[in-house]
């Protein structure tokens, strides 16, 4: 495996600070945010000196019941060919349910939830690994995940469930140690004992982020400081085997460059602490696919993730054997997200709507999951909000009705003064 050395995620909010930054050999971008036609010009420069980057995808949902769509393996592709990555990451996650499997609507989670640690759950994922590889022209990484909430029944230790399904695969792994504490946390999941049961030779690279404990939950939020016990599990895992690369992940809340540089600092001095005496990993190579058919298994994934996911965002039942109070914290986790989401990528309704902005979208969620995506979602609220003879005053209806009407058909309204003299007129017409 290459080795990467120290990274940092780059993001738009901190471009010219991670370029002006010492020490920095790669940095990673979330995939789904880089256009392969209209590269950033940071990513361009950072490539041209000779800095890695590689793309992180976030909505493949290769922990899903259904199989992975050709169209995001395509543009994941596209964006590793463009970067001239030498590989590209996703999750061990599922991020969508229902659908023909279930004959249902299909429900987006809008964030990553984890998969069952079961037989049917790793066949499933095997498969769509395999089908992943298949379609992409560099090594894929899969990443796990942070959850607030654990499914009832596993049959395998989080450690005991990558190291099968690199096992199987031969699939590379991203080890998140932030999301390693996180579990600690939230479902009393050690995390020496998952670092014990990991093949270390099939660890691509390390990620390190912080998060922030409320009510006894650890929430993983990439918008605080790395806190002392996600670097002791660094260290912990550099005194098994030397990480490839060690990135440093801040999505929100970007502190001065001069923090950011403290934290890699910091993350350095906590690898070199594990060095000396490693454990060697046992990784074998990948065995051969199994003929078995899935599709019992990926029936009965469906149906289990679409529960899970209707309670969620839906506000149906909880399923048998979840905890109904943490259920209740992922829900409002989800539609909190998926509020300042939405207002990130339509910025102009916050601004509309002003400070009533939250408050109305959550009461908008409560009834209305999501179902193809962020950008769809604020058009969904806005028409909602119109509708529904909710909004206060006529400047906020105007207003919005604008901001809808531009953006809800098949191409931009035209600025031309003569198109939109007409229809001012038109509109002055019907009233």
């Amino acid at each position: 495996m290459e080795r990467l050395g120290t990274g940092i995620g780059w993001r738009p909010e901190i471009a010219d600070a991670v370029e002006n930054m010492p020490g920095i050999d790669w940095v990673e971008a979330v995939a789904e945010n880089v256009c392969p036609g209209h590269l950033p010009e940071s990513l361009r420069r950072l490539r041209e000196r000779g800095v890695t980057v590689v793309p992180h995808g976030v909505s493949l949902g290769l922990g899903g019941a259904d199989r992975p769509d050709a169209g995001r393996l395509l543009a994941l592709a596209e964006r590793a060919e463009a970067l001239g990555s030498p590989l590209v990451t996703e999750h061990i996650a599922f991020v969508r349910a229902g659908g023909p499997l279930t004959a249902s609507a299909r429900l987006e989670a809008g964030h990553l939830l984890p998969v069952p640690r079961t037989r049917d759950a790793l066949d499933v994922l095997c498969e769509n690994i395999r089908i992943a590889q298949d379609a992409l022209p560099v090594p894929l990484a899969v990443e796990n995940i942070a959850a607030l909430i654990a499914w009832p029944g596993e049959e395998m230790t989080e450690g005991q469930f990558l190291y099968e399904l690199a096992d199987r695969t031969g699939v590379r792994l991203l080890i998140d140690v932030a999301n390693l504490h996180t579990n600690h946390v939230n479902r009393g999941e050690d995390p020496a004992e998952a670092l014990a049961g990991l093949p270390l030779e099939a660890i691509a690279y390390v990620h390190v982020a912080g998060g922030f404990e409320r009510d006894g939950v650890w929430h993983d939020s990439h918008a605080h400081p790395v806190p002392r016990p996600v670097l002791d599990i660094l260290t912990e895992l550099a005194s098994r085997v030397s990480p490839p690369g060690v990135l440093l992940e801040r999505d929100e809340n970007f502190p001065e460059p001069a923090e950011l540089e403290g934290e890699l600092a910091a993350i350095r001095e906590a690898v070199e602490k594990g060095g000396g005496a490693r454990a060697t990993g046992a990784w074998r190579a990948a065995a051969e696919p199994s003929s078995v058919s899935t599709e019992p298994a990926r029936q009965r994934v469906a149906l289990a993730q679409t529960a899970l996911l209707s309670a969620l965002v839906a506000g149906t039942p909880a399923p048998e054997g979840f905890d109904r109070v943490r259920l209740g914290v992922q829900a409002r986790a989800l539609a909190g997200k998926r509020a300042d989401v939405v207002a990130k990528v339509a910025p102009e309704l916050p601004v509309i709507l002003g400070a009533g902005y939250r408050a109305a979208f959550l009461a908008y969620a409560q009834g209305a999951p999501m179902t193809d995506g962020y950008r769809r979602d604020a058009l969904d609220f806005a028409e909602h909000l119109l509708l529904g003879g909710e909004l206060e005053g006529a400047r906020v209806r105007r207003e919005l009705r604008e901001w809808w009407l531009e953006r809800s058909g098949p191409a931009p309204r035209s600025r031309r003064p003569g198109v939109r003299l007409a229809r001012a007129t038109r509109r002055a017409l019907r009233r």
